[in-house]
């Protein structure tokens, strides 16, 4: 992208960032009980949202914003999916995602999506541009009694966060983040759309029979030299508890490739605590440009075609070869 054109998009993003107030107002003190109690209720319902279940995805592009758009049709898909919770130390919980599939009889399993889940957090490492993700601050006065979610891509590189509150409304408890930037789906990207990035609101829910995630999609473009909204999407996601399939080879799965992974999460970790984020390329088909291989080293080791030690070792050097300073951090560090 053109150095004017980034310039474009950086002033028209901070234009429609709405106040941190358009989530909810800050949370009033409260007695030590009633803050204990909330705070056990948030935690009870990110943790029942491990489990094993039937998943439908539902994306409904709905309303256009400019007169020469056509919304898609509406698109409908699903699957198996796997969550367990691979950490909790009380004030942060982490869920991973794992895809099953049948083909020829045989189940494959999908490292998926991550969620980290954060009570009253300072910041977080929130989409900023195209292949780039900078540290955010969470004001001060939104901290209290909320919980950040930072979303990871299926090889443990970023993809968006937010923050915001459990609240209950109607006899209903669900979690609504703030507004939130966010890099196109595949879906999206491998389409060549007009659009390029999105900015929604996330909600997350308990259901009787399992949990739902409901986001409020505007992708937005370059419309006449501003970033601006193209078209709004209707995505829900929803949870059912299943176990009729073959749960055990995605337990299996990550009772083999854990500790690789472990070891990815903690290279992104220290990339973009050292390099002011993470900024690293995209392609359409497969996310970051190294994220195919870092899942076939995984695959690899189940396999038993590279020692863990390797598949560490070439793990690493991938990350720390393909990534770079965040602009903020080359720019501060040129006035030094």
């Amino acid at each position: 992208m053109k150095p004017t054109h980034m310039c474009l998009l950086a002033a028209s993003a901070l234009a429609l960032i709405a106040s941190p107030s358009i989530a909810h107002p800050s949370i009033a003190e409260r007695p030590a009980m009633e803050e204990k109690a909330s705070f056990e209720a948030d935690r009870a319902d990110i943790l029942a949202m491990a489990g094993n279940y039937k998943v439908r995805f539902d994306m409904q592009e709905a309303t256009a914003w400019v007169p020469d758009y056509k919304p898609l049709e509406r698109k409908i898909s699903g699957g198996h999916e796997v969550v367990r919770v691979i950490e909790d130390s009380g004030r942060k919980i982490v869920l991973q995602h794992l895809l099953v599939s049948e083909s020829d009889g045989k189940s494959q399993i999908i490292k998926h999506w991550r969620q980290d889940w954060e009570y009253e957090p300072t910041k977080t490492l929130a989409y900023s541009d195209r292949h780039t993700w900078s540290w955010e601050k969470v004001p001060e006065r939104m901290r209290k009694g909320r919980w950040s979610q930072t979303v990871w891509q299926v090889d443990d590189s970023p993809r968006y966060a937010g923050w915001g509150q459990f609240e209950e409304q109607g006899g209903i408890r669900r979690w609504r983040s703030n507004w939130t930037w966010r890099p196109l789906a595949r879906r999206d990207a491998v389409r060549n759309p007009v659009y390029d990035r999105y900015y929604a609101i996330n909600r997350h829910q308990i259901t009787p029979d399992g949990w739902i995630h409901w986001q409020d999609n505007m992708k937005m473009g370059l419309v006449d030299g501003e970033l601006k909204p193209v078209v709004q999407e209707y995505v829900l996601n929803t949870y059912t508890r299943f176990d009729d399939y073959n749960v055990k080879a995605a337990d299996d799965y990550w009772a083999t490739t854990k500790d690789y992974w472990a070891t990815v999460r903690s290279a992104w970790d220290e990339i973009a605590a050292s390099r002011g984020g993470i900024a690293i390329e995209e392609e359409a088909q497969a996310g970051t440009v190294i994220s195919g291989r870092l899942l076939t080293i995984a695959d690899e080791i189940v396999e038993g075609k590279i020692t863990p030690a390797a598949a560490i070792a070439e793990a690493s050097i991938l990350i720390e070869k393909r990534t770079s300073l965040v602009a903020s951090q080359k720019v501060a560090r040129s006035e030094r």
